[in-house]
């Protein structure tokens, strides 16, 4: 059952990626869409969607850029839930008769004593009757332990109920498991997000044409990070999605927007090119790592307005940045101490021992040089301290 589940649905999902990648319509539309209803039809139980994680995996497709794929999605999710939902209104359901039928045995059984005991002579009346009571003190108190158990079980289930409704999502995303712990793992505790303030749905205004236009720009720049981080190929970034849905994009730009007026005064003033490096590098498309950040609270509105624009980059422009001068100090021969040739140092690529070097003081006066060597057969750089 699992196999064909997850072989049904990694189908969907490399449809679904070739469509992306064509953009208009395509015929990968169409497979992916015939897929998830095969899906539909296959089928599951709450320990299959657990076990399988394709739930979690799903919430990718609902948000497609094919609308096709979008509503097949986003159905095959509503009816995952539902499963879900039943198999633990039934297991409630159970719980209540277990108690019932415990109740009408006890019943049962304490009038038979009764009975019986009545019946006697009376000579041993009197010792049935000490023994009926005795019997029916243990009885109850064995009851009460009993309905006490059955009755924190029932509490229980409802209780996981109301939270699987509450949330609205799956129990399979409620909790993130690495991918090597899943067969080792055999209970599952939903991990409940904080519900913060409620969201606002209309832009807090200061009575200033420019700084509510600023935080329009700044509103609409975090209103993209929920569907960047759902198309992120980075594992570590859409595990938090349900932390980036949760945050408020109009509430963030209001509150950032208030610290740069506060600290750093009119976006026309002497501040102006501030103004203009942090409104640049938030709106930037290439920059989703600054605007995610500054989202979900990781780097706050007072340490924003202070970071340099090597710090705002992304992290690929941070990379390059670093690759590029790694190779600068490689390359930079003008105006530096001359090479020596030496066979003091082995190639790692072609293994000859033809090198050249030269020394640099890259670090503090208190550090050693560091020492930039070049093979002269493959022209290999490597560099140490």
């Amino acid at each position: 059952m699992d196999k064909d589940l997850l072989q049904t649905f990694d189908a969907a999902k490399k449809a679904a990626d070739v469509a992306a990648e064509a953009g208009g319509p395509s015929p990968e539309v169409d497979r992916c869409v015939d897929a998830l209803r095969r899906l539909r039809r296959i089928p599951v139980t709450t320990q299959n969607l657990v076990e399988t994680q394709v739930g979690k995996r799903l919430r990718y497709l609902t948000k497609h850029c094919h609308s096709k794929i979008q509503v097949e999605a986003s159905a095959l999710l509503e009816f995952w839930k539902n499963v879900v939902i039943q198999e633990t209104s039934n297991s409630t359901r159970n719980g209540s008769s277990d108690d019932k039928s415990s109740i009408k045995n006890f019943k049962s059984e304490r009038t038979e004593t009764v009975k019986v005991n009545k019946t006697s002579k009376s000579g041993p009346a009197i010792m049935d009757g000490i023994s009926t009571s005795e019997s029916f003190k243990f009885d109850k108190k064995d009851r009460d332990q009993s309905m006490k158990a059955e009755i924190s079980k029932s509490e229980r289930n409802k209780i996981e109920n109301n939270s699987s409704n509450d949330s609205g999502v799956l129990a399979v995303n409620d909790e993130r498991i690495p991918k090597g712990d899943h067969q080792a793992s055999t209970t599952k505790k939903p991990s409940m997000v904080p519900a913060g303030p409620p969201k606002l749905t209309t832009m807090v205004k200061c009575n200033d044409l420019v700084r509510d236009k600023v935080r329009e720009l700044l509103a609409e720049a975090f209103s993209k990070v929920s569907c960047e981080t759902s198309e992120d190929e980075r594992d570590e970034v859409r595990n938090i999605l349900d932390e980036v849905d949760t945050c408020d994009p109009i509430r963030a730009a209001v509150l950032v927007e208030s610290v740069m007026f506060e600290k750093l005064g009119r976006s026309n003033g002497s501040q102006k090119l501030k103004y203009r490096s942090i409104m640049f590098n938030l709106k930037d498309g290439n920059n989703t790592d600054l605007r995610r950040r500054v989202l979900v609270g990781e780097v706050k509105p007072e340490k924003l307005i202070a970071m340099t624009p090597e710090e705002m980059a992304s992290d690929k422009r941070k990379l390059a940045n670093k690759q590029i001068k790694e190779k600068a100090l490689f390359e930079c021969e003008r105006g530096g101490p001359p090479k020596a040739t030496t066979d003091q140092f082995k190639c790692g690529r072609c293994g000859q021992r033809k090198t050249t070097y030269y020394q640099m003081q890259t670090r503090s006066a208190d550090e050693p040089m560091t020492t930039f060597v070049t093979c002269v057969n493959c022209n290999n750089h490597w560099k140490f301290c």
